[in-house]
């Protein structure tokens, strides 16, 4: 059903109009407990509403074998008790790390401004002086390109250069 699902789609949308049928969910069948009633009954015929889910049967042996040899085999939990004392002596050295890295800021008074706005007024300037260097840069090498086309000199060499200068 997964594997058709999307024919399912397109002609779902077909058919109907103003569908918007996006997406099929599969979802595995249920498994149904086999009673003494069901079992001497023929079978019966498939029909097309959907099997209410019955009660899980117990698996068979080999599968409980297999489960069981994997948790004996699977790592143990990471809840180890020497990990445990580990984490609960780092944490205290971690956080006078950590307040020592990043001190809490002063009491900052109404008329001062506050170390985040002076960092982003830093940022702001360094970003102007970097798009005004880059402007200036840009000027400069497009004037240097109309007087060497003006003169006619434009060779290999000097496009070469140009290319140098600006990667």
């Amino acid at each position: 059903m997964r594997w058709i699902a999307p024919k399912l789609v397109a002609a779902a949308n077909e058919r109907v109009q103003g569908a918007n049928v996006r997406t099929v969910r599969v979802l595995a069948p249920a498994p149904v407990k086999a009673g003494p009633d069901t079992a001497a009954a023929a079978p019966a015929p498939q029909t097309t509403v959907p099997a209410v889910p019955g009660e899980r049967r117990t698996p068979p042996e080999g599968y409980r074998r297999a489960i069981e040899a994997h948790r004996q085999a699977a790592r143990p939990s990471p809840a180890d008790p020497a990990i445990a004392q580990a984490v609960e002596r780092q944490t205290p050295a971690m956080r006078e790390l950590s307040r020592r890295t990043f001190p809490d800021p002063a009491v900052v008074s109404g008329d001062v401004t506050a170390p985040i706005e002076q960092a982003r007024l830093e940022h702001r300037c360094q970003a102007a002086a970097t798009e005004a260097a880059a402007l200036r840069r840009a000027r400069a090498e497009r004037a240097a390109r109309k007087r060497q086309g003006a003169d006619g000199v434009v060779g290999r060499a000097a496009r070469a250069s140009q290319l140098g200068r600006t990667a």
